[in-house]
């Protein structure tokens, strides 16, 4: 039997942890569960600090990373890690070049074996799959986990997943899922990856116009809350049914900034400087993820009943606001493009003199 096959589900557990209580995802996660009448107690915790206000604390305020995790998953049946390092700053941050969502992770298993849990659903990507010119259409969980070496959240994520089943194989009396949602976006949070994949997409070859999924986060929270439920293992993607193509895609996006296209032998080298200039919110890493295809499958999911409230192109709505370029004509759209694209180019030949002679002075 295939190890990562659903046993059924309308699994009941009565003690849950969560962690990244206090973000958009986890916020939602514990309006659900506070639902469910088979929850007795949640264990929300977040470095975040909890409102000063109120009778009650919706979580508890925990350095994840520093502090002793064991008293608070004790008496835990099940573990659900949401909580990341990764933030705006990306792979500027040092602390996540130093691999601390991996550590974290492994504080987490650790605590999660100590007490003994029976159930972990551990928070991935879809951006594990890497983005190549060769992805299937879509990708399904049995794909290989190639995620781009340049990108540091896909690398880690990558990792967190190999320890995650590993620790599966050594502990049988429990069961992990992984999830690998699209990017999420809700109402007034398009969150980090959205934003980087936003900025990463203003430079792009003269071909590059890869389909794109957008996954809202409430259907996320639902996804999480279904596999919680669930006896299913393994890796689990997270998409609405489908994906937006380069037509539908420029449809809605274009309304909201313009694009400047380049030579593809330029693609890579004008975001590399863009990053080192301040100019982009994005790491030169993450450009493969606007150039090539990394679209999944969910038949996994809605195989449990999961189904998604809300499609790909309502979920980027949602989570991009329409903005002045939008309501401008036509007309005076492309003129603006035109003049933006000069004027990038112009600070980026600026960039690159800078950059020149500050390397003179310092030989």
């Amino acid at each position: 039997m295939d190890r990562w096959n659903s046993r059924g589900h309308g699994r009941r557990v009565s003690v849950v942890v969560v962690t990244g209580a206090a973000g958009p995802l986890g916020t939602r996660v514990r309006a659900l569960l506070a639902a469910d009448p088979g929850v007795e107690r949640v264990v929300a915790l977040d470095e975040a600090e909890p409102p000063a206000n109120g009778s009650s604390r919706p979580w508890q305020r925990v350095n994840l990373l520093g502090a002793d995790l064991e008293p608070w998953f004790e008496g835990a049946d099940t573990v659900l890690h949401l909580a990341s390092v990764f933030g705006p700053d990306l792979d500027g941050d040092t602390s996540v070049e130093r691999g601390l969502e991996v550590d974290l992770a492994r504080r987490v298993l650790t605590a999660a074996a100590k007490v003994g849990a029976t159930r972990v659903v551990v928070l991935s990507s879809a951006v594990v799959y890497g983005a190549w010119p060769n992805n299937d259409l879509p990708l399904t969980e049995d794909a290989l986990v190639r995620p781009n070496p340049g990108f540091s959240f896909a690398v880690q994520k990558a990792e967190i997943e190999r320890l995650a089943f590993e620790w599966a194989d050594d502990h049988p009396g429990a069961s992990v899922a992984v999830l690998r949602p699209v990017t999420a976006v809700a109402e007034g949070e398009s969150g980090w990856l959205a934003d980087a994949i936003e900025s990463a997409g203003d430079v792009r070859g003269p071909d590059d116009d890869p389909p794109f999924q957008f996954l809202h986060l409430d259907d996320l929270a639902s996804a999480v809350d279904v596999v919680r439920r669930s006896d299913v293992t393994g890796p689990v993607n997270v998409a609405p049914d489908g994906w937006l193509g380069s037509t539908e895609f420029a449809a809605l996006a274009n309304g909201s900034r313009p694009r400047l296209r380049v030579p593809d032998a330029l693609v890579c080298r004008l975001a590399t400087l863009r990053w080192r200039l301040g100019l982009a919110s994005a790491p030169p890493g993450l450009v493969p993820y606007v150039r090539h295809p990394w679209v999944v499958a969910n038949d996994k999911l809605k195989a449990l009943g999961w189904v998604p409230a809300e499609g790909n192109a309502e979920a980027y709505v949602a989570g991009h606001e329409a903005g002045p370029w939008a309501t401008l004509s036509p007309r005076r759209r492309q003129e603006l493009a035109l003049g933006g694209a000069t004027g990038g180019l112009a600070a980026i030949v600026v960039g690159v003199v800078w950059l020149v002679r500050r390397r003179r002075r310092a030989a």
